[in-house]
């Protein structure tokens, strides 16, 4: 989509919404989230809201044929530094990886997540519906969750490991969902207050209005600014964002809410790590950026005009290291979100839920690069990955209840329309100050200019039967996906192909059970089948490999299969899960070149994956106040086969996948006396390997994170004021976070590859919130 028709496709998408809700073309609120096990009988009847005002956390979900667990505001703000992701309180869940280089994990370039072996470009993400794609780095189909909503505006967060719901917004979804829910407005008018200061200049500031509730009107509007230095090296981290919902109610179960989000992000980069680079030149090894100097010096040294700086001399003789380290790195993202959902009433246990969105994100990634100088007495240039998205849709679902029958259908479609261009910028010299470089500058040198339209339908049907006086329930159903991608290269360009690619299947099916032994045990079973679209990845090949590829290429395909035990007393909730998947058709990208060169990457279909394992998480409350959750994570995911790549074959035939540990144990406690909170955390992660042969890999690591806090209730016209104390890493253990930022390859006994995270050292963090 050019610029010039954003104005004309958001008009349509407004006057689209307007209809949709009027003529009731509707959408389905993708997962019915289940009661936790206190809910009570009239909390059961409207689960939905039950589920998003959930306070602490549910690792069951009675009478649910999948495997499916959630936590509330307690877990997502209370236990963490305000403005941590809530991703980061989804990693002490069974099944749950997740990886981050700085301590709220929002540090993009290094978020990852990972369920029973499938990486995040492989799972689903939504919030209240609205897809927010795979929440990658590159803006091609979607956006990080911080950047969709601000955490303290988040109620629930819903994990399906393994297979989501049949109607889940989603067309990447093999390995699992995660459903994010936000909280409604207050039904009384009031201001919220937070404050939190704390390492490395950390400063967050988060105000909420609330306009209480006005004859079934009810809104907030909250705009937060947080602004961090990195831990190491040079630069900061900054967030402006503002979120607006309005929710009207009327009548038995009708209601319209409205959702706005306005986010403006940019974040300095940490280096990239090699397990060498870190041996030799420490943890704190970083960019170089404000030293101009010796990122001259390096990059002459890389053109073979001089020697590279002392620094580097630890490193191995046949070490790369012009790639060692680059002058500066960082990102820069805005982006605009709406939503407007209708939920209605129809009479005779019919209900019509309806939701339109449109996303608008502008990015860019920056690196100065020597690869490419600016004139003959500057080495060096600014490399950036400009981005652009916009991209709009409607889902839609009718839900029926006739007899011992819940009956529901529903549809999904999406336009989007991605730029992604790579430009080349001259520099004069040091800078020490991030921003939009193709604003107010002409590149001198564009390598590639791609365009992309993508087109996705879904249509669902689904039937949940109770039996047995609703001690037996059977779920059954199937979905039909087809996503094309059209591809335009609008430069010439060696490096990138044009054409076009369509992921189909018109019948994946999903079916499960759940019996329940009495009123507290219950058992379940479930299988899914689900692929993948292609994205843009296909394309990022010569012309010549892409026109070979596409004819046999097939979309990536999952297989799950599920069972396990869930049981729940006055004081514990336990479960115990198992699991096997069969990914098929698994496609790799193969780069020959480092990451800050662009050059034609090769694509082939590399086999199968199967992953089996087990899921356990108990949750104890003996006495009040006191809550104490364990889980233990058991995966074991292989590669089938061997690849040939350049005429080599890998052996990868029942390697381990990379970047996914075997093991995961998880302990997380909290107490709460006259006002008194604590709670201390802690995560064991096994080792993980780093290359597709397994001849290199991270070892294993503890960490843990302790909180307390006060509440000093309300003082006057304060109201619940609290004061709190966070420290992240309490040991200040270190250790490699995230894995395969620059990829992985096929093998690396050295450790040369620089594709590791450090994880951030012990941090400490002061907030006081407040309401008025």
């Amino acid at each position: 989509m050019t610029f010039a028709r954003t104005a004309l496709r958001r008009t349509a998408l407004a006057t689209a919404l307007a209809l949709s809700l009027h003529a009731g073309l509707v959408h389905a609120d993708d997962d019915k989230p289940a009661p936790t096990a206190a809910a009570t009988d009239a909390d059961t009847t409207n689960n939905r809201n039950s589920a998003r005002q959930l306070d602490a956390v549910s690792v069951i979900a009675p009478g649910e044929t999948r495997q499916v667990q959630s936590i509330g505001t307690d877990e997502i703000v209370r236990q963490q530094v305000p403005g941590t992701s809530a991703l980061k309180a989804l990693e002490k869940l069974p099944g749950v990886q997740f990886q981050a280089a700085d301590p709220f994990g929002a540090y993009e370039w290094s978020t990852q997540i990972n369920l029973h072996g499938f990486d995040q470009s492989r799972l689903g993400f939504t919030l209240d519906g609205i897809p927010l794609g795979t929440m990658g780095y590159g803006v091609t189909d979607g956006l990080q969750v911080t950047r969709a909503i601000t955490t303290e505006n988040l109620a629930t967060v819903e994990l399906a490991q393994g297979a989501g719901a049949l109607g889940t917004a989603s067309n990447t979804n093999l390995g699992g969902t995660v459903q994010f829910y936000s909280a409604d407005p207050d039904m009384k008018p009031g201001v919220r207050f937070s404050q939190v200061i704390g390492s490395d200049s950390t400063k967050r500031t988060f105000a909420r209005v609330d306009t209480g509730d006005h004859g079934g009107f009810s809104a907030y509007v909250s705009f937060v600014h947080a602004d961090t230095d990195k831990w190491k090296g040079f630069g900061d981290q900054k967030t402006n964002q503002a979120n607006l919902k309005a929710v009207y109610q009327w009548g038995d179960g009708n209601r319209i809410s409205l959702f706005a989000d306005s986010s403006k992000r940019k974040e300095y980069d940490y280096m990239d790590l090699s397990l060498t680079s870190q041996r030799v030149l420490g943890w704190n090894w970083d960019y170089l950026q404000p030293d101009w100097n010796s990122a001259v010096q390096m990059a002459n040294a890389l053109n073979g005009k001089g020697a590279y700086p002392a620094a580097l001399n630890g490193l191995p003789a046949d070490y790369d290291k012009g790639d060692a380290t680059y002058y500066a790195g960082g990102g820069i993202r805005q982006d605009g979100l709406a939503g407007l959902s209708g939920s209605f009433n129809l009479g005779g246990g019919v209900t019509l839920d309806s939701t339109g969105y449109y996303h608008t994100d502008r990015g860019e990634g920056q690196w100065a690069t020597p690869y490419q100088a600016s004139s003959p007495t500057v080495p060096i240039s600014m490399r950036t990955t400009d981005y652009g998205l916009d991209r709009y849709g409607l889902t839609s679902a009718l839900k029926a209840s006739i007899g011992n029958n819940d009956i529901e259908v529903g549809v999904w479609g999406e336009e989007s329309n991605t730029n992604q261009e790579r430009n080349f910028f001259p520099l004069s010299g040091q800078y020490t100050a991030l921003y939009r470089v193709y604003n107010d500058q002409t590149p001198f040198m564009r390598a590639f200019l791609q365009h992309y339209e993508t087109k996705t339908r879904m249509a669902y049907a689904e039937d949940t039967i109770h039996l047995l006086d609703d001690q037996l329930t059977i779920n059954f159903g199937a979905k039909s996906l087809h996503v094309t991608t059209d591809a335009t290269s609008r430069v010439p360009t060696t490096s990138f192909a044009q054409g076009s690619m369509k992921a189909s299947k018109g019948f994946l099916p999903q079916a499960g059970i759940d019996y329940k032994l009495d009123a507290n045990q219950d058992i379940y079973a479930s299988y899914a089948k689900n692929i993948s679209a292609y994205g843009i990845t296909p394309f990022s090949t010569s012309q010549a490999a892409f026109d070979t590829a596409k004819t046999h290429l097939k979309p990536e395909e999952s297989q799950t299969w599920q069972a396990g035990y869930r049981a729940h007393g006055d004081t514990f909730e336990a479960s115990v899960g198992v699991f096997y998947t069969r990914f098929e058709n698994r496609l790799l990208v193969v780069t020959p070149c480092p990451a800050v060169v662009t050059c034609a990457s090769s694509l082939n279909n590399v086999g199968d994956v199967k992953s089996t394992g087990a899921d356990l998480a108990f949750l104890w409350k003996p006495v009040q106040g006191l809550s104490w959750l364990n889980s233990f994570s058991y995966n074991k995911s292989q590669y089938q086969d061997n690849y040939v790549t350049g005429g080599n074959t890998v052996a990868t035939a029942d390697k381990y996948v990379v970047g996914v540990p075997k093991t995961m144990f998880s302990s997380s406690i909290s107490y709460e006396i006259a006002g008194w909170r604590a709670n201390l955390e802690g995560k064991y992660t096994s080792k993980r390997y780093i290359t597709y042969t397994n001849d290199s890999a991270v070892p294993s690591y503890w960490i843990f994170n302790a909180g307390v806090s006060y509440d000093f209730g309300d003082l006057d016209v304060l109201k619940g004021l609290s004061v709190g104390l966070n420290v992240t890493n309490l040991l200040d253990k270190r250790y490699f976070a995230s894995t395969g930022t620059n990829g992985y390859v096929a093998s690396d006994p050295q450790g040369y590859n620089q594709t590791l995270m450090a994880g951030a050292p012990r941090q400490y963090f002061v907030n006081v919130s407040a309401k008025f």
